[in-house]
């Protein structure tokens, strides 16, 4: 590994400032900087405009750490999981998720996760670093170019609901999106992301009390604490109590509407109570509820609800005047379903 900084890490006053200090003019480091972002450009030699003395003394100070699509798989309808190699040679995956009228980008915000769920493959990692902000990028750059090579469009969404607890890497996955916001970046709508969270109350209050402008989804899976805890223990840490009054807090700052993940399990969440605590659960805000298909991980604890249970969840919710909708899997042929990644191709 090298020990010179990775020139990313830089804003773009800081790359001015070296360029003059280095006896450059400054708007040398504009041009770097439109390079390093709008353009992705992996290394220096890509950028063209600027002389090889310039290239030649940027590559004695600096790389560009920039990730690496390992491997790509396709699966039959059309989604594709990235194995995504760091620069540190740890391994993270995305995934694009086409329809008729949208391609959807699922990256990742940590090695590894931070919490312990029980029913994802993912949680059985643990967590190795957090994702610098350039890492997070890079995935969605990527997927973007498979989506106009694949699909013949630019990628239109982004949901942070690959590998890791994305507010238990906050600021970086703040910077992210900034970049990804960004006219310089990507240019892309905040509108068109959604952070999915497992519930982490104090950062919920911190991301209300900056108004942020991307949509929010919550993994809830029980609104009751005691199932709750036991399919994910770290709910003993943040009750529902406490993220409850976050997300109360969450649309009194932000007014915008609450999304929550729900996989019904058999066995676990699949009776006419836990309908009911989900609803008492909902009312606080205008929410609406994905029930998820669940995708095994070789777990025999975790089983799909029969179509009863998911009916039962459907028809009580919507009589209830909460917007719900069912969500088929994709991408199970490859393991790039919900909850499956990092499953087998590690």
């Amino acid at each position: 590994m090298s020990d010179k900084k990775d020139i990313r890490a830089l804003t773009k006053d800081q790359l001015r400032d070296f360029f003059e200090k280095e006896g450059n003019q400054a708007f040398r480091g504009n041009q770097v900087y439109e390079w390093l972002w709008s353009k992705s450009a992996h290394s220096f030699a890509d950028m063209t405009n600027l002389s090889k003395e310039t290239r030649a003394m940027l590559e004695n100070n600096f790389v560009i750490n920039h990730i690496k699509v390992d491997d790509m798989q396709r699966s039959s309808d059309g989604t594709i999981k990235n194995a995504v190699k760091l620069h540190d040679g740890l391994v993270v995956e995305s995934v694009l998720i086409p329809t008729k009228t949208r391609t959807t980008a699922c990256v990742s915000s940590q090695v590894g996760c931070s919490l312990d769920c029980k029913f994802c493959a993912t949680s059985r990692l643990k967590r190795m670093r957090n994702l610098n902000p350039d890492e997070i990028y890079d995935q969605v750059v990527a997927i973007d170019n498979e989506s106009r090579l694949y699909h013949d469009r630019p990628l239109s969404n982004i949901v942070f609901m690959g590998m890791g607890e994305p507010l238990m890497n906050y600021n970086n996955v703040l910077k992210a999106i900034d970049k990804i916001t960004s006219p310089e970046g990507l240019g892309m709508s905040p509108k068109r992301i959604v952070v999915s969270t497992s519930g982490v109350p104090k950062m919920i209050k911190k991301m209300a009390d900056e108004k942020v402008k991307f949509k929010l989804a919550v993994s809830l899976h029980s609104a009751i604490d005691e199932v709750r805890t036991s399919i994910m223990p770290f709910n003993a840490t943040f009750p529902l109590k406490d993220l409850r009054e976050a997300l109360e807090y969450w649309y009194a700052r932000t007014k915008n509407r609450i999304t929550y993940e729900y996989v019904v399990w058999k066995g676990i969440n699949d009776q006419k109570k836990d309908v009911d605590a989900l609803i008492e659960f909902c009312k606080f805000a205008p929410s609406k509820v994905n029930l998820i298909e669940y995708n095994p991980i070789d777990d025999g604890m975790f089983q799909q609800a029969h179509d009863e249970a998911i009916d039962m969840y459907v028809n009580m919710l919507e009589k209830n005047n909460i917007t719900v909708t069912v969500r088929r899997s994709r991408g199970k042929d490859i393991d790039a379903a919900c909850g499956q990644l990092a499953n087998k191709s590690s």
